[in-house]
């Protein structure tokens, strides 16, 4: 008898490690990063990046096509924000210097929502202050809301009394990557180190 228990418990073991295997290797194939994700989007990855036709800091139009080009780091802020686009940014260009000690070459792509006062000349001040690699993306308003919308943020100019006006924003930042656009969103909580160790988990699975 207690062989016939022993072998019942070896065959629900066996079921039970074949189910294990089978939920994780179909969780892989649905969503490959599946391990690495911190986050849930609503709609999937899916609903989240698409096309854009912005201007860089040299003046020159551009497309999504042309701006990632590899992994990137994408935020949108302005570069009249007092203090939370500055730390943001200089978080993100951390991140990228600790991922190119581990291998990784990541591109950090800011794009202005204050189009207004955010010329091209005023976006290559920015990103020569804040990275050599940086690409630093302005246009006009209409360019820069589709860019906005495509990536679910949100911007609100306050009152414009005068030339030192507000922008209030949303601080997430996205990686993008060639070919496969948007996999994660990260909050601008994370340490670099932090972002750093995230970006690194999907760029490690190819």
């Amino acid at each position: 008898m207690l062989k016939v228990y022993a072998g019942v418990s070896v065959l629900a073991v066996a079921a039970l490690l074949a189910g294990t295997a089978w939920y994780v290797s179909s969780r892989e194939a649905a969503d490959p990063y599946a391990d690495c994700r911190q986050s849930a989007i609503a709609g999937g990855p899916g609903a989240i990046g698409g096309p854009f036709t912005l201007v860089d800091q040299t003046g020159r139009t551009v497309t999504d096509k042309e701006v990632i080009t590899k992994p990137s780091l994408v935020y949108f802020g302005y570069t009249f924000c007092p203090d939370v686009c500055p730390l943001d940014t200089a978080r993100n260009v951390e991140a990228v210097d600790a991922l190119e000690e581990l291998g990784h070459e990541v591109t950090p792509v800011f794009i202005s929502i204050d189009p207004e006062r955010d010329t091209p000349e005023v976006m290559a001040d920015w990103a020569q202050n804040m990275h050599p690699r940086m690409i630093a993306l302005t246009g006009t308003p209409e360019q820069v809301k589709a860019a906005s919308q495509a990536y679910r943020t949100y911007y609100k100019a306050q009152e414009k009394k005068d030339d030192y006006y507000l922008v209030d924003h949303s601080t997430f930042t996205y990686l993008v990557l060639p070919d496969k656009g948007f996999v994660e969103f990260f909050r601008r909580e994370l340490a670099p180190d932090q972002l750093a160790a995230q970006v690194a988990c999907f760029l490690d699975k190819g």
